[in-house]
This record gives structure tokens, sequence and C-alpha cells, in this order.
């Protein structure tokens, strides 16, 4: 797929590389520089380029939205119209400091999300596990066992499209439901990130839901 990558920081960057590295041409934009954009495309090797927010989301047939709340909308006028266009959003509403959610328990930052580009389709999916595993997810990607990976939209179509990336990284995606459900999962963002950050073994984390019994 053509993956587009608005946000190419920590979370962006990684995956944008890691979706290259699994066949998929890539296009990163959105950073502090240029030259880190070049960087990463370089990085990433095979089918990655550095572009504006404008290239990137022009001919995606997925984008990546992984930047910070404060710089959705900005990215977004950047990007012009996404009409149509299958968004994969990790962008957690947060506030300026990073101590609280903006919008939680009657709505969620994927439905605001939503509401400002009507016509995507917009998936939640990526924002529950650190930046930190995901090279070891993606290197441990043929094992029998992986981490789950939850994800929730309202497109059928877009959810299938974000499930093929999150097993192209390395994950089992879960879908959980509509996209309402990411009032849930936005929250669990913040005890995953309570464990992997102020935890004694390191940011290294992921999640695995089994069934057990019959």
């Amino acid at each position: 797929m053509r993956v587009g990558i608005l946000g190419s920081g920590l979370m962006g960057g990684k995956l944008g590389t890691l979706f290259a590295r699994a066949g998929h041409d890539v296009t990163f934009s959105y950073a502090r520089s240029e030259q880190k954009l070049r960087r990463l495309a370089r990085e990433a090797k095979a089918n990655a380029r550095a572009g504006t927010p404008r290239e990137a989301a022009r001919e995606a047939d997925v984008l990546l939205l992984a930047v910070h709340w404060s710089r959705v909308d900005d990215v977004l006028r950047q990007a012009g119209d996404l009409s149509g266009k299958v968004i994969v959003t990790c962008s957690l509403p947060m506030n300026a400091d990073d101590t609280r959610l903006t919008i939680a328990h009657t709505s969620s930052g994927a439905e605001t999300l939503a509401k400002k580009v009507r016509g995507a389709r917009v998936v939640a999916a990526f924002g529950t596990v650190p930046s930190e595993v995901l090279l070891d997810v993606f290197k441990a990607r043929r094992s029998a066992k992986r981490p789950t990976l939850v994800y929730c939209g309202d497109d059928k179509g877009a959810k299938k499209v974000a499930a093929k990336l999150i097993r192209d990284v390395g994950f089992d995606p879960l879908d959980v439901g509509p996209l309402r459900i990411a009032r849930y999962t936005e929250p669990f963002t913040l005890l995953i990130g309570r464990i992997a950050y102020e935890g004694s073994r390191g940011p290294a984390l992921a999640y695995r839901f089994e069934w057990l019994g019959k």
C-alpha cells in the first residue's frame, strides 16, 4: 500500500520505517526539519521518501496520524482534502504538558478527529503501545505468539487496511468495535504509559490477551 505519515516523530518515524521494510510505499512528512524526513527515508531504505503533508496525503491509500494533539489542526490543514482517505490515528488527546486527557468519557480523540475530517474513514490503532517496543515486535513477527494490538473504527474497509498494517508490524490485531470504543482504549494507553515509563522494567512493553478454558 501507499502509506502517508502525518507526523514523523518517535511513533510515526518508527512505524513508517517498519511499514517500508514490510514492503509498503511510505512518504514521511511533518517533522522538525526536512533533514530529519530525509534521514528517516534513507534509513528506512526501500520504498520510502520525504515529502510535505499534502504530498503524503495526495496518493496515499492510508494515512498514519501521529502528532501531538496540539498539532492536529495544523497538520490536517497542510494535508488538504482527505475525503475518502483511510486515517489510522495514534494521536492521544493530551493537554500541552501531557498530564491528562483533554477529551474523555463522553467522547474520544478519535471521534473528535472523525468530526474534523468528515468524509475520511478513521481507525484508532497503534496508540496503545510505546514506540520503544516496535522494533522488537517487528523482529519477532514470525513468532507463534504475537503481542496483541487493539483497534476500533466504524468503516469495515478501513479496519481491514488497519489490521493489515498491524499484522505487518508484528502484532495480532484485535478488533474491539466501533470508533466510540476509543473512549476506553485512550485511557488504557495512559495505563500502558505508566507501566512503561514509571515502572522498573523499561518502556519496551507490549501486551497480549488470551482466552483460557474451552
